[in-house]
């Protein structure tokens, strides 16, 4: 018997049966790496109390592109957990404050490196670890501590995911990717944490083998649906030079 494709006709086939309560991470450090695509087609999916796993929930830039702020306003989200959960700078509003402020949304801060590496143990297998980060702070209250070489270190969680939305640059039919710019901050990682991970991609999708193993990011083992971004207006940020038009 064939292997199914991992190739999906488009979006909405693709997050179809990702289920109400599901933990999703978000890919995505500034614009080359963000599901934008995946991202509007979960929120005409619907699925809610959702968990979402992403470096910030976005919408403090102009023109808004589909984000994790507008699933928790269209109330499909339960919990973020972040690196940024406030919006860096004074002058900007995220759209998901008010809903936190509110109590109709928990969240979870937790550092940035912090937050790569309960990723990425989680795709190792490792079940917890000990870091320095964020010993001594109110997120470190209440939770266990332990001196190593005369240094305090925190206890975190490895951070497994039930799917992963990420973008690529380019891939094969096995699902091997290749990222480029920010794209490799935190999509190969949420890749490895996922039971399964879900691809935007921005080139055709290639024969099997026709990226040279020597450059790729992402062995296809972790990858499980694969979709080639069609042409704007149907395709958010499809081109590199619309990228930098923005």
């Amino acid at each position: 018997m064939g292997q199914r494709s991992k190739v999906f006709g488009n979006f909405t086939e693709a997050v179809a049966d990702i289920p109400d309560g599901a933990a999703v991470a978000f890919g995505g450090f500034a614009g080359p790496g963000t599901p934008y695509n995946l991202t509007r087609a979960l929120l005409a999916q619907g699925a809610k109390r959702l968990t979402c796993i992403a470096n910030t929930t976005g919408g403090a830039h102009q023109p808004r592109m589909p984000d994790i702020g507008m699933l928790v306003e269209n109330g499909q989200v339960a919990k973020v957990i972040c690196a940024f959960t406030a919006a860096t700078r004074p002058t900007d509003v995220l759209p998901f404050t008010p809903f936190y402020e509110r109590g109709e949304v928990e969240a979870e801060l937790v550092p940035q490196g912090t937050l790569a590496e309960r990723l990425r143990a989680a795709g190792a297998g490792i079940p917890a670890f000990y870091t320095p980060t964020a010993v001594g702070t109110e997120l470190a209250e209440g939770r266990e501590t332990r001196v190593i070489h005369g240094r305090e270190y925190l206890l975190e969680y490895a951070l497994p995911c039930d799917v992963a939305l990420i973008r690529a640059w380019r891939a094969d039919a096995a699902g091997n990717l290749q990222f480029r710019l920010s794209q490799r901050n935190f999509c190969p990682l949420m890749a490895m944490a996922a039971r399964t991970t879900i691809v935007e991609v921005e080139e055709p999708v290639l024969p099997a083998g026709a990226i040279d193993p020597d450059q790729v990011h992402l062995p296809g083992i972790f990858v499980h649906r694969l979709v080639p971004i069609p042409p704007a207006p149907e395709g958010l940020w499809t081109t590199r030079r619309q990228e930098r038009a923005r």
